[in-house]
């Protein structure tokens, strides 16, 4: 569910041996990356709403979401449809960004953005998305009627050459924080940077070493 440009669609046919895998999501353009960067008959790929996956009842052993409930408006909706397709006794799991706590690149940007901007305290991911809380979405799961359920941190390292490899991402405009940065004037952008740069793990040789951690969720039907 929310496919993407098909990089979770990938991992399950290398790591896994799936009959068939079908990869849903909204955007066209995000649909034609992952079919022509897919080489795999057994992947298809058609646009989707999370909310009412078309698909029939109990038609699959497995339901996955990768980095997107959290985007889904009503995310109890994208879990039960989720559910819903799910046969009796198959998986259905899902992953976000830790962006309140351990989401470590994101979090030293909106935590110097807040100290110097409380209009920016609107902007975090941390606060507008609490599904993003491990007890938070074990309980949408539990409340969902999913069994077995175990709830457990994924941590990815994220090494950065030195501050500007850490700080270039934050120029490009998109996203919550790339926009915000990209609404500052030359004065309040460099004061940021600064605050940032102050507060980071910088490694003698300027390099950075941070993690970025998600929370996995996997239940029964």
């Amino acid at each position: 569910m929310g496919c993407g440009t098909g990089v979770l669609t990938r991992a399950i046919l290398e790591l896994a041996a799936p009959h068939e895998v079908f990869g849903i999501d909204p955007s066209d353009g995000f649909l034609a990356y992952a079919r022509s960067h897919t080489a795999d008959a057994r992947a298809h790929f058609q646009t989707g709403d999370a909310r009412g996956l078309p698909f029939e009842a109990e038609a699959f052993d497995a339901v996955v979401s990768g980095l997107v409930l959290n985007f889904v408006p009503d995310p109890a909706q994208g879990l039960a449809a989720m559910r819903r397709v799910a046969r009796p006794g198959g998986a259905v799991a899902a992953y976000v960004w830790d962006y309140a706590g351990q989401m470590q690149m994101m979090r030293y940007c909106w935590d110097a953005a807040g100290a110097l901007d409380p209009a920016a305290l609107d902007l975090d991911e941390g606060r507008r998305l609490p599904i993003c809380r491990p007890e938070v979405l074990g309980k949408l799961f539990e409340t969902a009627g999913l069994s077995r359920l175990e709830v457990r941190a994924i941590d990815v390292p994220t090494d950065f050459r030195d501050f500007d490899d850490y700080w270039s991402p934050f120029l490009v405009g998109q996203a919550p924080a790339p926009s915000y940065v990209a609404s500052l004037d030359e004065a309040r952008r460099l004061e940021l940077r600064e605050r940032i740069r102050a507060a980071l793990p910088v490694a003698p040789d300027g390099s950075i070493h941070l993690i970025a951690r998600a929370w996995a969720v996997h239940g029964e039907r």
